[in-house]
This record gives structure tokens, sequence and C-alpha cells, in this order.
């Protein structure tokens, strides 16, 4: 396979892939401390998860809470994997990084009293959540950090991570100028979640697990792929497909009530803290409840609470954007595919198992989320954790950071339409080991197919070839690399959730629904030599499936 032809090269002392609330942060951190930093992203300003976060930022309250009682409740939400230290260490930095973005002039919302307005969500002990705009703090948060003037080159997808012998060389990257590299020691993900392997999500066009395949090629651990957070509430429309909005968790902490067809509450005797019960809970609720009474959603009676469009005015628009007023209609919700639990395994300060790459935010995993993320534990994760990198990434400075050679430029990929079908029937809310080998089986027939799987990543782009001055549409490559993330991603999600043969948090097996004391431990997995996902645990690396056998139930 022919190497690519380079049409331009850059130096930095950092690389930071991802243009959202952390890899903004780190690079501004970064930044602060002397090092060359160039932020690639893939879309524009505000194409990024965080500028559809509705809730808000989970962060102590000055009173009334305790670091305690926020540990215990994210503790309890992960079900038994969550790094202790981790969750105590991300939680003690949420004030400070909370103070650093109000110092960039981000505004919050404040209460009758002039201090800053708290809400509760799903899971959580006390209002502790912090908000803008009413519903649209992550916009607020991104609007503040893109004010912070930091350099960004949009439009620019990373295609591949180069090490050597001592870690992270540099990067591939693809514009409208064509292919070419960006010398550096030190390399940060922050591109987002996985939310595009599934048919209805809550993530934008471009949570493409780009990350997650980054870090695997590059020879980096991921882990707890498993465990999809599915939010309960998105708007339902039938037929709906792609991004669906998202009816933040803090309508139900203002008083909303969760209610099926016949006007039922969904999750009375489920868990005592019913509709603010964990959304792993609250989401197989809905699902349980759909299954019997043979329905595709249920309904969100937001009618009692006062001032509703003042309160959610981003939510008010998409309501009635489709003929609903939350005001006198019960708001029509089903769960959807949201967040990304696990990824790319890292220590509380974003590095990896590959020296010179760091991740934070929705792609790595920390250990504050374990099984399940407690609701709003996002975007301090992605403050706390991306400040935390960018520091550390000074660490590299000294390191050779020039790419050698790049490699091999073939990547298989299947049609996403079609994964996308297979991920929502087999891996959705609800799984069973049946279900996750037909989607092995499947997913590998699409990559055997003739028509599809493995392509060749060009060398060159056709508009550059007689004319290397002109610039060109990069969306056909940009879209081959993302395709090809999520199928990798795909192989090692299968691969871990047909090994956890029980149910925890956000992965539940019907055909193994209790939890078992033996998997209360992560199940990590990298690439092994052939390229195929392998499992990395205790005595037991297999292929599970993608040359061997999918483990079986036990």
């Amino acid at each position: 396979m022919n190497a690519p032809v380079i049409r331009w090269e850059a130096e930095a002392d950092l690389v930071v892939i991802g243009g959202g609330v952390a890899g903004l942060t780190a690079a501004r951190t970064a930044s602060l401390r002397g090092l060359r930093v160039l932020t690639l992203s893939k879309g524009g300003p505000s194409d990024t998860s965080t500028q559809y976060a509705q809730g808000g930022i989970a962060v102590v309250a000055p009173h009334g809470d305790s670091v305690e009682s926020h540990v215990e409740d994210t503790v309890v939400a992960g079900v038994g994997l969550c790094d202790p230290e981790s969750v105590r260490s991300i939680v003690e930095g949420g004030r400070g990084a909370v103070a650093a973005l109000t110092d960039l002039g981000a505004v919050f919302d404040l209460g009758r009293d002039g201090e800053v307005s708290r809400t509760r969500e799903g899971g959580h002990s006390t209002r502790r959540i912090i908000h803008a705009g009413g519903d649209a703090t992550g916009a607020e948060v991104q609007r503040a950090l893109n004010a912070a003037g930091l350099p960004v080159l949009f439009g620019a997808a990373a295609v591949r991570i180069v090490t050597g012998p001592r870690g992270v060389q540099g990067v591939v990257a693809v514009s409208d100028k064509g292919f070419g590299v960006v010398h550096a020691p030190a390399v940060l993900l922050a591109t987002g979640g996985l939310g595009q392997l599934y048919a209805c999500s809550t993530n934008p066009s471009g949570a493409t697990a780009d990350g997650i395949a980054l870090a695997l090629r590059a020879g980096a651990t991921v882990a707890d792929l498993e465990f999809v957070q599915f939010h309960p509430t998105v708007l339902f429309t039938p037929g709906g497909l792609g991004r669906r909005p998202l009816i933040s968790e803090a309508v139900r902490g203002e008083g909303a009530k969760l209610v099926d067809s016949q006007g039922d509450s969904v999750t009375e005797g489920v868990h005592p803290r019913g509709d603010l019960a964990p959304r792993d809970v609250v989401s197989r609720a809905i699902a349980a409840r759909l299954r019997a009474l043979g329905t595709d959603h249920i309904f969100l009676d937001a009618r009692a609470i006062d001032g509703f469009p003042q309160r959610f005015p981003t939510i008010t628009a998409s309501c009635r954007a489709v003929g609903i007023d939350p005001r006198a209609d019960l708001i029509p919700v089903a769960p959807a595919a949201h967040y990304q639990c696990g990824g790319i395994l890292t220590d509380p300060h974003g590095r990896t198992t590959v020296p010179g790459l760091y991740a934070a935010g929705e792609v790595a995993r920390t250990g504050l989320h374990g099984a399940n993320r407690l609701a709003s534990n996002s975007l301090l994760e992605g403050l706390v954790v991306g400040e935390r990198a960018g520091a550390a990434a000074a660490e590299r400075l000294g390191e050779p950071g020039r790419v050698g050679e790049i490699g091999d430029w073939e990547f298989p990929r299947a049609d996403r339409k079609l994964l996308q079908e297979l991920m929502t029937e087999h891996a959705g809310v609800v799984r069973d080991g049946d279900g996750l080998r037909a989607a092995v089986l499947r997913l590998l027939h699409l990559l055997n197919d003739r028509n599809g799987g493995v392509r060749a990543m060009p060398a060159d782009l056709p508009e550059l070839a007689d004319d290397p001055e002109r610039t060109c549409d990069v969306g056909r490559v940009v879209d081959d690399i993302e395709d090809a993330a999520l199928t990798l991603t795909a192989r090692a999600m299968l691969l871990a959730a047909g090994a956890r043969t029980e149910s925890r948090g956000c992965h539940t097996r019907s055909d193994h629904p209790d939890t078992r004391d033996d998997l209360r431990r992560s199940i990590p997995v990298r690439l092994g030599p052939d390229g195929r996902p392998q499992l990395v645990a205790a005595g037991a690396e297999h292929t599970g499936g993608w040359g061997a056998s999918v483990p079986r139930a036990s």
C-alpha cells in the first residue's frame, strides 16, 4: 500500500485533537505553560458534543453539600467500577475548574437570592447542578472557550498517530490542502463519543469514535466500552433518526413525571428515587414498559412546571418544532444513545498507556464514571482532566517529535447505515449473547463483502494531483476515516460486551440479569499483532469472534 502524498507539514509541542470542552481547556492550559499548541478540529467552532450539553455541571455546592456526598453519588451510579481515588480527585477539582471557566467569561444562571442557581438531576442526593441559559450550559461553555482566542485548525481530521520507540512522534491529518504531518512529541485526544454507532443518538454527526480508533491503532488500551449510556428521555418522533433533541434530566429535577400511554408511572416501585434514579435504571424501566405495552415511546408530563419556556428555552424550541407545547401537552420520549462511559484508559491526569499520548473528556476512561455516568459529571470531567492533561503534556518537552515512517494506509470499514442498524438491534439498552454473536457475524460478513469492507485510503486527493496549490473538498476522505473508526470501535465494543456475562450499570444482558462479583472489574481491550481487538485480562487474551469464537456464556 502506497504511503500518502504529504502536502503540508507543521510542528508543535502538543497536538490537541478535538475542539470541545476538554480539548480547548487542555490547549489553553498548555499554552499558558509555554507549549506550542496546535488544535485540530474536523468540524466548525460549534460542531462539538459540548455545544449540545443541556443540564449543567455537577459541582459541590457551598451549603448543604460535600465532596463526600458527590463522591458517594458518583460511585453508587458507577455500580462498583469507579476508581474511588479518581472520583475524589476529579470532584475536588470541580470548584477550581468552574472558577477558571468563569474567569474566561462564562455566565451561569443566578437564583432570586443572587447566588448561582442549582438544580438536581438523576442519581444526585442534592441540588448541585449549575447551569447556564436555562438549558444551554454546553453552548455557554463552548462560547466562553471559543472566545479565549485559541488557535484552532478547523476542517482538519486526524488520520493516525505515529509512534516510535520513545512514544508519540506526531499526527497524520487531512485538510483542504491534502494530507499533512504535524511533528509533535505529545498528542491529546479529546474527540468526544461514539453516538453515531447507533441509528438514533443525542450526539452530533461528528461523534464517530475517532479517538478510540486512533488510540487503539497507536497501541493504547481502552476499557469499559460495553458501557454505553442511553439517555432515558430523548424527544420522540415517528421515524426519527440521527441526532435527536435531548429532554434534559433537569426537567425531572424540577418536577416532571414519566408516565406511560395509560397514564401510569414508569418508575414507581423500581427505585427509591423514582424518576430521578440513575440513568441506567430509568432507561431499563422505560425499555421494560415499552416491551410490556408494545409501544415505542412513553411521555414526560412537565405541565406542572411554572415558567417552563423561561427555564428550558432550548427544550421548548425543540418541542414546538414538532408541534408540542410542554405547558399543555405531554412530551413523547424514548431512550437513545447518549454517552460513552468507557474509553481510552488513562490516569486522572489524562496519561494513557502510550508515552506522549493523552486523552480527556468523553473519549477517556479516567475511572470517574464506572459502569454508568452520573448526570452532569461529563462537563466536570472535561474541565478538570482537560486542564490536568494540558499541564501533564509539558513533561514531553525535550522528547524527539519527528514523524518517521507513516506505515500502512488501509482501514477496514463497513457501511455506516448497516453498522448502525446492527448495533441498534443487538447492542442497545438490553442485549443478549445470541444478539451479540449475530452482530459479530454480520459485521464480519460486511467486512468480507466485495462491495464494502476493506477499501484503500487514497494516497492523494485527485484535485491536488495536478495542482498542489488548490484546495479541495475532503468530505469523502473524512467519511472513510469515520466509518473505519466506527467499525473498529464496534468490533472492540462487541468483544467486551460478549465477555461481560452479567448486567451492571448501563450494560444489561437479558440472558445474564444478575451482577457477578468476579466481574467487578474493567475489561480492557487492545489491538493484537494481527490488528484485531483482543481482551486484556488475567490469563485470557483472545480475539473473541474476530478470528476465533465469541466468549461463551457461562
